[in-house]
């Protein structure tokens, strides 16, 4: 299944297509980036100006043409902290939604963290466990501790790293009262969640989002001379990272654009990425960083792949009807194991007197779909329940089937009881004479299953049918008492007597 995600962030829209696969893998397909700094604009004027919403709206556009053109089935688009908080934020959404196509959600920073999180543990080797994992954007930093097993803490707080350079910085270079303003605004804000992460024993420390990977990559290059291609479970050292620090303090943006590990756009807020930083560690009490290259994009593929029924990655084209009709089955408190006895009855007598009725492959599959849902009308009444079961049938949102194909079951599981089906009995009034013929035939098969498991205890093992010109024989095989199946099959048998023009004997094997 080809999914796209749409993360978009306070200092950059990421857009990720993958190929995702049902034991919750997926293979990256596009990657593209746009950074617009939201959150800059967000931190000092609290709202999106005209303009770059213009451009906002526009790039999630490009994305989302970029994901159907490479045959997307499903776009999952989040939003975080300058969407979250900018006074039009939910203007700028709806346009997305209206002008771009996308349906956008809006996310809290307790989700982000969660989603964040679930692509560190996919990502990163957390031994020792747990892990204290630090995730800077440009409108907010989410903290997190946890393990591959769960996710013991999170806290999300307005600490991203665009809303202190546009709150606090004032020269470039950074000078020295810009730092300390930056110090102790991190310093405020996070010393108290230092004392509740102390008490989980984080054992290791882990980085992810652009900021701390361009950090990375500027390290790694110090260290080793030349970029390297991937930085995912690089680990870094204080040390390491004091003396880079001094560096981009000391330089204007416009020469730290040229340093070997750092994207351009990002030179005006990184020295503010590593003041951060190294505040962080100090106050959490580490010496050195992991770092990831996943983070929320990533995470919400991870997120969204256990959500689809088994049927969803299926190659036969059937199964997402038959996932469709499970679930209305279970909405409706359905009786698993007379639902299922039922049907398994009901095919087995339709394989079996396929010469008296005539008919095929697809109506057998209805055939199975109605008696697994024949009763899900008991969920609203006992008393004419297979009125109910047509109507919740045909107002259950069954994916992968024409209101034909809905009509038909419907029509099928209302005739299981009662006189048979009638010209006045709705749905089977709106069904041409071939599909009251359809419903006919496998009314007369679903009654007797029906009645085969009466006492709904699963009695009945199996059957074996003989047909001659004027009579069906039909021998029941079970271990123990059946004799209120044998009645409940001889009281349904008359529409399959009327019907097939036989009579119907229905004995012990």
């Amino acid at each position: 299944m080809r999914i796209a995600a749409f993360d978009l962030g306070s200092n950059s829209f990421h857009l990720l297509v993958v190929d995702a696969h049902a034991d919750g893998t997926f293979v990256p397909l596009i990657r593209e980036k746009d950074m617009l700094r939201l959150g800059d604009a967000v931190g000092r004027e609290g709202r999106i100006p005209d303009a770059l919403a213009d451009r906002a709206v526009a790039t999630v556009d490009r994305f989302r043409k970029l994901a159907t053109g490479a045959g997307t089935e499903e776009i999952h688009a989040r939003a975080t902290a300058a969407l979250r908080e900018a006074e039009n934020g939910g203007e700028v959404v709806d346009r997305m939604a209206f002008e771009a196509g996308v349906k956008v959600m809006v996310i809290s920073g307790q989700e982000e963290a969660r989603l964040i999180f679930e692509a560190v543990r996919a990502a990163v080797v957390i031994d020792p466990g747990p892990a204290l994992c630090l995730d800077l954007g440009g409108g907010s930093l989410e903290i997190m501790v946890g393990d591959r097993k769960r996710l013991q803490f999170t806290a999300s707080v307005r600490l991203g790293v665009a809303r202190l350079a546009a709150e606090l910085v004032t020269g470039d270079p950074l000078s020295a009262d810009d730092v300390r303003r930056v110090e102790k605004r991190v310093t405020t804000v996070l010393a108290p969640l230092a004392d509740d992460v102390a008490g989980l024993g984080p054992a290791m420390a882990v980085g992810s989002s652009g900021t701390f990977c361009d950090l990375a990559q500027m390290v790694a290059a110090r260290r080793t001379g030349s970029v390297p291609r991937s930085i995912n479970q690089f680990t870094f050292t204080r040390d390491e990272l004091l003396p880079l620090h001094e560096e981009l303090l000391q330089l204007r943006a416009s020469e730290r654009a040229g340093l070997p590990g750092l994207e351009a756009k990002r030179a005006d807020i990184i020295p503010v990425g590593s003041t951060l930083l190294l505040t962080a560690m100090e106050l959490f009490g580490f010496d050195r960083m992991t770092v990831s290259e996943w983070a929320l994009r990533e995470g919400i593929i991870l997120d969204v792949i256990p959500r689809h029924e088994e049927a969803d990655w299926s190659g036969d084209p059937g199964a997402i009807r038959a996932t469709s009709v499970l679930q209305l089955a279970r909405r409706c408190n359905w009786d698993e194991s007379h639902g299922r006895q039922t049907a398994r009855l009901a095919l087995d007598l339709f394989d079996q007197t396929v010469s008296l009725h005539g008919l095929g492959p697809s109506d057998r599959e209805l055939l199975e779909h109605a008696s697994l849902l024949h009763d899900i009308g008991e969920h609203v009444s006992t008393e004419s329940h297979h009125k109910h079961s047509a109507y919740l049938i045909q107002n259950g949102r069954l994916r992968g089937f024409t209101p034909e194909e809905v009509d038909l079951v419907a029509a099928l599981a209302r005739a299981h009881r009662g006189g048979g089906p009638k010209p006045s009995h709705e749905p089977f009034a709106s069904l041409d004479r071939e599909g009251r013929d359809r419903v006919t035939r496998l009314a007369a098969v679903l009654r007797v299953a029906d009645g085969l498991d009466r006492g709904r205890a699963g009695n009945v093992d199996g059957m074996e049918v003989m047909i001659d010109d004027g009579r069906v024989r039909l021998v029941v095989k079970a271990q123990g008492d059946i004799a209120i199946e044998l009645w409940g099959a001889r009281r349904k048998r008359e529409l399959f007597e009327r019907t097939f023009r036989r009579r119907l004997d229905v004995v012990p094997g």
